[in-house]
């Protein structure tokens, strides 16, 4: 366990009816303690106020201009420039009437108007709640209502949406500001429901020759509430306070440093992960905190590529899902590049990797391959990237593994959730061990793991396993209005991932399985399986279902009981032949099934993610005797998925 410290012994069995714990570790590089507080940092307005004073006339914020339908360079905000736009805001918004405290809503994909919005509501000590609708129909209603936002600033696109949650909306929402324009129509419908709505530029005027204290701001103000999937439905809302997120800037930075990988004023990072998420949220506070320049993409993941090589960013954080998609083109071109070219390609990969297992760091493995061979991948990402993270889900290992010796960069993995502002874990750079892992704790947080028994997971055996726990200051404050689902994960201190982790022996975690039905897919949204059973339940033409669906994939898939006579009643108007068990192969039936499936869930509108792409049909009911049900007839997922794996695997292969 080199790259930790042991902080307490095990406390087995700790409290009345808790499972044992193991014993409680920290970063190495936390030994002397963790990182102190920056002086006169006390929220995440100090982090953008003093970087004004420090780099006015940096870069801050760019997007790439459209000119003649062709996009052309970036142009770019200055520190300062964004500064005076930020007070134009924050006077317009208490001008509408919302004082510290109230909520406001921002609603759109990454831009200068959104991280503006943000920087607004930080000056006057507003709740920042962004909304969005990857978490299920009516997501974007119930957010407004939940968290009681009376200003909401949206995407021009974006507006229709807003305006479909009206007029239940109209209880507490008394404002909604384009980042565009408005149209003629939607100012008429707005203002039917005595509410206001303003353009960009008109809503920059509306605090003029007004004047506003900016209030005091705490550390352990609330500085945002973001939703998250809950397990049935609604979502919650994670009150994330200022402290959390300056506690991990002080923690990263620290980590940083310590592997000789600081952040600089030159750093240029991408800005394309929602800033709607934690993980980039507090991304774009650190590098606003070190005065480094952000640029926006142009919200089309086809173009990202492209809008790398004209931003040329240093860092490049991803979810696995975009590195997926990167390997595999830079695999097809591989395989499209002729004997000789192929041939190069695998005598400097295994030469490289190699070195790099021999100790080596990347970019003194094979300097000669990186020239010739490898500088090509670097190019691609716009030629300057040193940094390369990937978070939200499980990377994949060859994935990875190529990504380290291919990129000309540093490649890590991280973890974390909401709950734990983003960041708890991440695996460090140049050290070829931590692959397939999330590596060792940031240096500002406490983990241990909890047994889980009824899965078999022991925190105190040989290899520890259990439930991932983490302590300190990173933690969110609570589910907003939830104080039954806040007591149920925050026991004596310790937030609750539900995740399953294993110890490696040199001292880094990997995530192994989640203790509770709900999971990522590859690109970091997340799915809550029993609630998705309930709606494809409805099919009639089905007795039961079974979704599963993994970080590494990008899709669910499905084994169904199909209702007998309903399948035979359909294949005998279609004129096909044969039993039910030879109906359950048939390619045909199992088209029908994803039809009826799909219609059932375009009525309940489900996301896209949550569509069934593959079935697998099962002519034997799910039942006790083979250990797929509880004495309840609760399905037993681990149970499942170990009998059908050859099933799974199956249809994920027929699907690429």
């Amino acid at each position: 366990m080199k790259h930790l410290i042991e902080v307490e012994k095990e406390r087995v069995g700790e409290g009345e009816g808790r499972p044992s714990r193991g014993p409680v570790y920290r970063s190495a590089f936390a030994k002397d303690g963790f990182p102190p507080p920056v002086p006169g940092l006390d929220s995440c307005w100090d982090v953008f106020r003093i970087s004004v004073e420090k780099y006015p006339g940096n870069k801050m914020l760019g997007r790439r201009e459209t000119v003649n339908g062709k996009a052309g360079d970036y142009s770019w905000l200055t520190y300062k420039e964004v500064y005076d736009l930020v007070v134009k805001v924050g006077l317009s918004i208490r001008a509408c009437g919302v004082e510290k405290g109230g909520r406001c809503g921002i609603y759109g994909i990454n831009c200068p108007e959104w991280m503006i919005s943000m920087q607004a509501c930080n000056a006057h000590g507003i709740y920042c709640v962004p909304l969005y609708d990857t978490l299920g129909a009516g997501a974007v209603e119930f957010i407004i209502s939940h968290a009681e936002v009376s200003i909401a600033f949206a995407e021009e696109k974006k507006i229709p949406e807003v305006l479909k949650t009206l007029p239940k909306a109209r209880e507490y929402l008394k404002t909604l500001v384009s980042f565009g324009k408005v149209t003629p129509e939607q100012r008429e419908e707005v203002e039917k429901f005595g509410m206001a709505i303003f353009s960009w530029e008109e809503f920059l005027k509306v605090g003029e020759n007004k004047q506003f204290d900016l209030p005091v701001k705490k550390k352990t103000d609330i500085c945002t509430i973001m939703y998250t999937s809950g397990t049935t439905g609604d979502p919650k809302g994670v009150l994330i306070s200022n402290n959390s997120i300056i506690t991990l800037i002080t923690g990263v930075k620290q980590l940083l440093q310590n592997v000789n990988e600081e952040l600089v004023s030159t750093d240029v990072y991408m800005s394309y992960l929602p800033l709607a998420h934690i993980f980039d949220r507090v991304l774009e506070e650190l590098f606003i905190h070190h005065g480094a320049s952000i640029g926006f993409w142009r919200g089309d993941v086809k173009l990202l590529v492209e809008d790398m090589g004209a931003l040329k960013p240093t860092i490049f954080c991803a979810v696995p899902r975009v590195l997926d998609r990167i390997y595999s083109g830079l695999m097809e071109k591989l395989s499209s590049g002729g004997f000789l070219k192929q041939k190069l390609f695998g005598v400097a990969y295994s030469y490289k990797q190699y070195n790099m297992k021999k100790g080596h760091k990347h970019w003194e493995a094979a300097p000669i391959c990186d020239k010739i061979v490898f500088s090509k991948v670097k190019q691609g990402l716009g030629g300057k990237v040193r940094l390369i993270l990937s978070g939200a889900a499980p990377l994949a290992a060859h994935i990875e593994a190529f990504l380290r010796v291919v990129a000309c960069a540093h490649v890590v993995q991280g973890y974390g959730l909401t709950e734990t502002c983003a960041g708890t874990f991440v695996s460090l750079p140049n050290d070829v061990s931590m692959l397939g892992t999330v590596g060792p704790p940031v240096p500002n947080v406490d983990v241990c793991l909890e047994s889980v028994p009824e899965m078999g997971y022991d925190a105190l055996a040989t290899k520890p396993r259990g439930e991932i726990c983490v302590r300190g200051d990173t933690l969110f404050s609570g589910y907003y209005k939830r104080e039954d689902l806040t007591e149920e994960v925050l026991v004596d201190g310790w937030f609750h991932t539900g995740d399953v982790g294993e110890w490696q022996e040199n001292g880094t975690m990997k995530i192994i399985d989640r203790k509770k039905n709900i999971f990522k897919l590859s690109q970091g949204e997340y799915v809550a399986v029993e609630n998705l059973e309930n709606v494809y339940g409805l099919v009639p033409d089905i007795d039961s279902i079974w979704v599963y669906g993994n970080s590494f994939e990008s899709f669910l898939v499905a084994v169904v009981n199909p209702n007998k006579q309903a399948l035979e009643s359909w294949a005998e108007e279609n004129g096909i032949s044969g039993d039910f068990a030879s109906l359950c192969e048939n390619p045909k039936a199992k088209e029908y099934i994803i039809g009826q499936l799909n219609k059932v869930a375009k009525e309940s509108k489900l996301k896209g993610f949550e569509f069934i792409k593959q079935v697998h049909l099962d002519p034997v009911p799910f039942d006790m005797d083979r250990d797929l049900l509880t004495p309840t007839y609760k399905k037993k997922r681990p149970q499942l998925l170990k009998y059908y794996k050859g099933a799974i695997d199956n249809m994920y292969k027929s699907m690429k």
